[in-house]
């Protein structure tokens, strides 16, 4: 059996995130970035679940590196909340930076859970 690169595995893993990340993008428009919340909050479930339940090399390519590291977005969600600040909405830049970071350890210690409780 030939091996696939590791490149092509995180290639099409990337390729496939970015789709996913425009498609909730769309889906989430609006004044309030809620799109790069529920990448960002559903990306680190992912990554939980892959990690957690002690996926093969491939799999951590493909889904961990490519798709989760298209799909979800620290640079989004910095650029949002610095905007937010700008425009004199501190309360949202706030809670923005709070669900954004809550959200994703969230997902992460309810991927722990899930993984623990099925094993």
């Amino acid at each position: 059996m030939t091996a696939i690169d590791p490149a092509h595995l995180v290639g099409t893993g990337g390729a496939l995130g970015a789709l996913a990340r425009v498609y909730v993008s769309q889906r989430f428009e609006g004044e309030y970035p809620v799109g790069t919340l529920v990448v960002n909050v559903l990306g680190s479930l992912a990554l939980g679940l892959v990690t957690f339940a002690g996926a093969g090399e491939t799999v951590v390519l493909m889904v961990g590196t490519g798709a989760c590291g298209s799909f979800t977005t620290f640079s989004s969600f910095s650029f949002e909340t610095v905007r937010l600040i700008e425009e004199d909405e501190i309360g949202r830049a706030a809670a923005n930076a709070l669900a954004n970071l809550a959200g994703s350890l969230a997902a992460i210690g309810i991927a722990w859970l899930a993984v623990r409780a099925v094993g």
